[in-house]
């Protein structure tokens, strides 16, 4: 974590590890994935607990509060800004799940969904947290960071499934080519038989503050079929990036 980084920013750190999937987390995990000392995330956990945010299982490790879930709630049913408007018009004309993740230090978090009508649900959920190195929005985001920032978020690249590039300079190659074509692709790299397309979210200086993407199920939809929305993901990811800037 940054010297820089004020407390009001390692606090929200703090709650974003205690939000992670695989909940309840312990405290050394909770500090681990923070950067910051144990002393230091105990100090900013029993603050979170005292105000409702965090909860404490008696036993070292914590989840999600009651306060934190409703200022969920507070801010999914806050107004509409037009993002939801743009992606429900996207999700209708691919007729596939699609979702739009935030760029948040060494991962991305989910803060839209939209659902397809078929059989066969995704199991994210806003608030969910992406790795990086292997779904196609964190692949669409380390492509357009620069690259003294890109480098230390490939240095660990954990295999998720037996399809997850693990080789840094294999990854810097398929950067290159997201660079060149403008979206990533996961192809069953985080979660088997689950395929996604994404495309940055760019700010005015070009810096990549998310992705939006299309998620779907392999022996449903073929890669071609995907493939085939990249000019519309594209259109749709420009109109989303001033929404989120």
């Amino acid at each position: 974590m940054s010297a820089t980084e004020g407390s009001a920013l390692r606090t929200l750190r703090v709650l974003e590890a205690v939000a992670r999937t695989g909940g309840p987390h312990r405290l050394g995990e909770i500090a681990s994935s923070t950067g910051l000392a144990k002393p230091s995330a105990h100090r900013i956990l029993s603050g979170l607990s005292g105000a409702g945010y965090v909860i404490s299982d008696g036993d070292g490790a914590y989840g999600l509060g009651p306060r934190t879930y409703a200022l969920s709630a507070t801010i999914a049913s806050a107004e509409d800004t037009g993002g939801d408007t743009v992606l429900r018009r996207f999700q209708s004309e691919v007729e596939q799940t699609v979702h739009v993740a935030l760029h948040s230090g060494d991962h991305a978090i989910y803060v839209r969904k939209v659902d397809s009508d078929g059989p066969y649900r995704m199991a994210s959920r806003i608030g969910g947290v992406l790795p990086l190195h292997c779904t196609a929005i964190g692949k669409a985001i380390l492509a357009h960071l620069p690259s003294d920032e890109r480098a230390p978020l490939l240095r660990d690249l954990p295999a998720r499934t037996e399809r997850t590039t693990t080789d840094p300079d294999v990854l810097e190659r398929e950067l290159a080519r997201v660079r060149a074509d403008g979206c990533a692709l996961d192809d069953e790299e985080n979660e088997p038989t689950i395929r996604c397309l994404a495309a940055p979210l760019l700010d005015g200086a070009g810096r990549p503050i998310g992705g939006v993407s299309i998620s779907t199920i392999t022996f449903q939809t073929p890669k071609d079929a995907l493939l085939a929305h990249s000019a519309r993901l594209t259109e749709t990811a420009a109109l989303l990036a001033p929404l989120y800037t």
